[in-house]
């Protein structure tokens, strides 16, 4: 089993960061968006969150929020997809994974990968929960990492 993360988030003082989250499986989504947002707050940063339809749509809204330049450092992704019966799953993860990677290094975003891909709805809450595996706070400390590092090269990181 793995092991959380215990470090403090890197100190990101006035940041503002963007929840996108996918609430198909909202109890998931939730216990992730509550526990990203309380890290983010402890490092200095603000949230705000929007919901879209599926994981799918995820990237789509970032690079749309990005683009309307209403000034966000980083963009937090939290959805959850079980693998069910069909090929769907493997598209949605492969093709939501990848379009995240293109908006990160492409256009310099700071984008953290919420995206749990699993077997089971029970795989997914016990990577969610804040007293497990704690996904969100992993995320949160990723984003917060990367607008730091972006910081200390001296990069605009509102997009």
């Amino acid at each position: 089993m793995e092991t959380k993360d215990q470090s403090p988030p890197a100190s990101v003082p006035g940041a503002r960061i963007l929840l996108v989250a996918a609430p198909y499986y909202r109890a998931v989504t939730d216990m992730m968006a509550q526990s990203a947002a309380r890290w983010l707050q402890a490092a200095g940063a603000t949230t705000d969150r929007i919901d879209v339809p599926g994981a799918f749509e995820i990237p789509a809204a970032i690079a749309l929020q990005a683009a309307s330049q209403r000034g966000f450092d980083g963009y937090v992704a939290l959805g959850c997809v079980v693998r069910g019966e069909t090929s769907h799953y493997d598209y949605v993860c492969g093709e939501t994974a990848r379009a995240l990677m293109d908006l990160s290094v492409q256009r310099g975003l700071a984008i953290g990968f919420g995206i749990l891909t699993v077997e089971s709805l029970a795989q997914a809450q016990e990577r969610a929960d804040p007293t497990k595996r704690d996904k969100g706070a992993e995320v949160a400390r990723a984003v917060a990492a990367i607008i730091a590092m972006k910081r200390a090269l001296g990069q605009d990181t509102s997009q």
